[in-house]
């Protein structure tokens, strides 16, 4: 078994449904099970320029997991999730129903054409560290240290979401 993180999200349809329901297809695939569920929080939508505040806001958080599957199989897995959750690939960092990504695995370091580990821009984001530091105060993002530490200078840029908004 090897833990790992990933980043959940959206800011299309029920947001909170959308990853409650992810959440639920993520524990009922074999080899995968949640360990942990951060709290959700809120923030501007993330686009190739940076963030923009007339697109919907999003609702994220992270899950902590035990899998046995190897990474490339743990991406397929996801994909097939956020498909069934109604994700279109349509524009790259584009506003979606259902998001998810593996910010680790375990401490490997992977570099290919469709998989980098960990994620190449998780010690940039607060909406990935807040919750995670929440979550794990002593996590460690390889190569960037104590996600605690990074997410201190970030808390301004994500927020509780209030229940009508999820």
């Amino acid at each position: 078994m090897v833990e790992a993180i990933l980043a959940i999200g959206g800011n299309l349809g029920n947001r909170r449904q959308n990853i409650i329901d992810a959440a639920a297809r993520l524990q009922l695939t074999n080899g995968i099970d949640i360990v942990a569920i951060s709290s959700l929080v809120e923030s501007a939508a993330m686009t190739q320029e940076g963030l923009d505040n007339t697109k919907p806001k999003y609702l994220n958080g992270v899950i902590q997991i035990h899998t046995t599957l190897k990474p490339k199989a743990l991406l397929e897995a996801i994909r097939a999730i956020e498909t069934a959750g109604g994700r279109l690939r349509i524009e790259r960092w584009g506003s979606r129903t259902i998001d998810i990504d593996i910010i680790t695995y375990g401490r490997e370091l992977i570099d290919t054409r469709s998989l980098t580990i960990p994620h190449p821009r998780a010690h940039e984001r607060a909406f990935v560290l807040v919750p995670w530091a929440a979550l794990n105060p002593d996590a460690v993002l390889p190569g960037f240290g104590r996600v605690f530490d990074l997410a201190e200078s970030m808390q301004q840029q994500v927020w509780l979401p209030s229940p009508k908004d999820a």
